[in-house]
């Protein structure tokens, strides 16, 4: 990961676009997934950091389309449209969804791997294809993205450093 400070940060719930020299990185995904996509042509990435699958269930407060996978990754595609990519040639890099809490012998919440099946059912809706992931397990993930290398940089806690 980059240590200086040419990484544009994203929230939890946010999401934000950068072009090139720009990276974009997020910390904090535990059962959250870090969803970047990029258009590696006119090297333009956005990176929304999905909280909860849905945005339909129970009262949730549905205002912050970031939150959401169903709302979120919608979004960010419009964004990245009203910067000039073509939505055909996007691609996806996700990471997170762990299982970060066990609760009793029967789990029955899975927020991260919820996460991560409704992440991969947008992006297939909208026919924008994964090229690498990195989900699952039970610990916290930060991720950072050069959008000229097109590489995800994951320093996953007390597992290290990796890149897909």
């Amino acid at each position: 990961m980059d240590t200086s400070n040419n990484a544009v940060r994203v929230g939890i719930a946010d999401m934000k676009i950068v072009k090139a020299p720009q990276k974009i990185r997020t910390s904090s995904l535990g059962s959250c997934v870090g969803v970047v996509l990029y258009d590696e042509s006119i090297e333009i990435a956005g990176l929304v950091h999905v909280m909860l699958p849905d945005s339909n269930r129970g009262r949730l407060d549905s205002s912050n389309k970031a939150k959401f996978a169903d709302t979120g990754i919608y979004s960010l595609v419009e964004l990245l449209k009203d910067k000039g990519v073509n939505p055909n040639s996007l691609k996806a890099k996700i990471a997170g969804g762990a299982q970060m809490f066990q609760f009793g012998s029967k789990d029955t919440i899975r927020i991260g791997p919820r996460n991560v099946e409704a992440v991969k059912t947008v992006l297939s809706q909208l026919s924008i294809p994964i090229i690498a992931e990195d989900t699952g397990g039970s610990r916290g993930r930060s991720i950072e993205f050069d959008p000229i290398s097109t590489k995800l940089s994951i320093r996953t806690v007390k597992e290290g450093m990796k890149e897909i």
